[in-house]
């Protein structure tokens, strides 16, 4: 969110920040427990974004935030085109095996599914830098 965060600044851009929570395990019938965890996670969700939308506030950037619910690799094309979006900025972690397997298809890129600029922003930890 650094990175975006600080284009964002120096284009002076209309910023919006989409949170996606991934109802992928729901959809798969995984056992329910009898607490409905879908109400918990996008309650979660929703102050997780507010909580963005907020740390974004305090870095001079006004972002208006959205909830998505569905797979990310659907809900960020649906949100780039219905808020005619020019640059989607993403960050990547990268995965193990079993991670990428649990995720679905490896194969299905966002760059295939949006008609907009990518920057893709790796977590320098993760790197170990």
């Amino acid at each position: 969110m650094r990175a975006g965060a600080e284009l964002a600044l120096e284009l002076r851009a209309e910023t919006h920040l989409l949170a996606v929570l991934d109802d992928s395990g729901w959809m798969q019938g995984l056992d329910a427990p009898a607490v409905d965890m879908s109400g918990i996670q996008e309650h979660t969700a929703r102050e997780i974004l507010q909580q963005g939308v907020a740390d974004l506030a305090s870095r001079g950037v006004f972002a208006r935030g959205h909830l998505a619910i569905g797979r990310p690799i659907v809900q960020i094309p649906l949100f780039a085109e219905e808020l005619n979006i020019d640059l989607v900025v993403v960050g990547h972690q990268k995965r193990g095996r079993l991670s990428r397997w649990w995720s679905g298809n490896p194969d299905s890129l966002l760059l295939d599914h949006v008609h907009c600029s990518v920057l893709v922003v790796v977590n320098d930890e993760v790197r170990g830098a």
